[in-house]
């Protein structure tokens, strides 16, 4: 679909097709069998047991019948973007020259639509590799307002999510992210301040300061992700969908009192079928 000989640039063509331009950009590196099946073990045991170092999960997976050492789970670990909780777990670092901003949310009552809304990123793992997920979450609701799918930890895809939710929600007060990479950029923070929104920084070690879009990457992973095999981003971007339109509009909260996140989102007091 791209036509790098075109006239045309393209990063125009990429944003005519609809398409993130870090998947236009990306060159694939293979990762072997064996390695996507660890890295897909990783997650799981992550999720069951997010305290856990590299040295434990070393010792989790040798237990499960994997032949790996400590230094190998720890070079997954850092391509999949996770870390134990005592640093909170995290798919970027910060960048030593970006501007961190202070965490705001702090003994904050947050009860209302478009007051607090949250991003983070997520690994998936597919059939043949994996991808990265960013989502953005309405902290008062879980509602999931917009997200997107990128091959490469960069900060582009992040800032077409958070336009995306801009163009069908509009602004909320305060954005809350992590302070890795991708959102101490540039782009990403031009586009919060320039539409007059509060940007806010989880502090280093705070892991529960996001807890929210936390507890929705567990429930997307064992609800939807680990039940199937992606065979390609296209596949996944599919069933992704069909199971967002579940998560907002049927899958009830207990913390909601039972609602779905839409029908809390838009003031409806009626319950989950």
């Amino acid at each position: 679909m791209i036509d790098r000989e075109d006239a045309l640039p393209v990063i125009r063509q990429a944003q005519l097709l609809d398409l993130s331009r870090s998947s236009v950009y990306y060159q694939p590196v293979a990762v072997s069998e064996s390695d996507l099946a660890l890295m897909r073990r990783i997650d799981e045991l992550h999720l069951e047991h997010p305290f856990a170092g590299s040295r434990m999960l070393k010792k989790l997976l040798r237990a499960d019948g994997y032949s790996v050492g400590r230094t190998h789970v720890r070079t997954l670990m850092r391509r999949m973007g996770v870390e134990a909780i005592y640093r909170r777990p995290r798919t970027s670092q910060p960048h030593p020259g970006h501007r961190i901003f202070p965490y705001l949310l702090r003994d904050k009552i947050i009860d209302r639509p478009n007051q607090v809304w949250a991003l983070d990123i997520t690994y998936l793992p597919m059939k043949r590799g994996f991808v990265y997920l960013v989502a953005v979450l309405d902290w008062a609701t879980r509602k999931v307002l917009a997200w997107q799918l990128s091959n490469t930890l960069t900060a582009d895809f992040c800032v077409e999510a958070l336009e995306t939710a801009f163009d069908r929600y509009g602004v909320p007060e305060i954005v809350n992210t992590d302070q890795g990479s991708q959102f101490t950029s540039e782009d990403f923070v031009e586009a919060v301040l320039t539409r007059g929104v509060k940007l806010s920084m989880d502090g280093k070690g705070a892991w529960r300061d996001n807890i929210f879009i936390e507890r929705f990457w567990r429930t997307i992973k064992y609800e939807e992700v680990y039940l199937r095999a992606y065979e390609s981003m296209s596949a996944a971007r599919r069933h992704i969908t069909k199971y967002l339109e579940f998560y907002n509009g049927r899958r009830p909260h207990s913390s909601l009192t039972d609602r779905t996140p839409d029908a809390a989102y838009f003031g409806s007091e009626l319950m989950a079928a």
